[in-house]
């Protein structure tokens, strides 16, 4: 039996948030484009209504289907700084503070 993946269906409300904001955010480069549904979806290769779930910020929505929309809109370079290494301020902290297991081990010439 398949198991139900609740992220597509009840994500975290921090989750549902962000992607309905950057729905709205989708949307609103498109208008200001003067871009209908139908032509976005043509030029990322899809359907209109997978558009209109990016826009409603639909969590089934493929991260491709966001990513090819700021594409098109001339937008993917800020997704750059998505989860960046050095804007990780936890990890960082968290990786300052790691020891390594074992210390390093010399070589020697004695043979």
């Amino acid at each position: 039996m398949a198991k139900t993946n609740l992220l597509r269906s009840t994500p975290p409300l921090e989750v549902e948030s962000a992607l309905q904001r950057l729905g709205a955010n989708l949307k609103s480069a498109r208008l200001r484009r003067n871009l209908t549904v139908a032509q976005v979806a043509e030029k990322i290769g899809t359907g209109p209504r997978a558009v209109a779930d990016a826009e409603r910020g639909k969590p089934a929505t493929a991260i491709a289907t966001y990513a090819a929309l700021l594409w098109a809109y001339g937008l993917l370079q800020q997704a750059d700084q998505l989860a960046a290494p050095g804007t990780d301020e936890v990890g960082l902290a968290l990786a300052e503070g790691r020891e390594r297991a074992r210390p390093k081990r010399r070589l020697d010439n004695d043979f």
